[in-house]
């Protein structure tokens, strides 16, 4: 019997088909454990499954991104916003309207 509680984002191997998937979601209210095998495959296991598996915890391994086509430079601008150097446009002449939220808010 598994005694392994399962952890989002962490890594497991079925020692039995020698998947790697890394867990994405536990939902306590429908009792379900929501996985990713390494090559995007999604999937789903009950708390009693869960418990009955042969697992072990894993490591991520080098090239998990490789079903998303990613790449170390898609990281790299994710929080960033761009704005052009000529930023101008018709967007830009355009007057907010005043809304009245009451007593108690007024935005000009």
């Amino acid at each position: 019997m598994n005694k392994i509680l399962p952890e989002v984002s962490a890594w497991y191997q079925d020692l039995v088909s020698g998947n790697l998937f890394e867990v994405v979601a536990v939902d306590e209210d429908s009792s379900t454990i929501e996985y990713q095998l390494l090559d995007g495959e999604l999937g789903e296991y009950d708390f009693s499954t869960w418990e009955q598996l042969y697992i072990s915890n894993a490591e991520a391994p080098e090239d998990w991104r490789s079903p998303y086509e990613l790449n170390s430079e898609d990281s790299a601008y994710s929080d960033q916003v761009f704005v052009p150097e000529n930023f101008s446009g018709a967007l830009l002449e355009l007057e907010p309207d005043s809304f009245d939220l009451g007593d108690d808010f007024q935005i000009p």
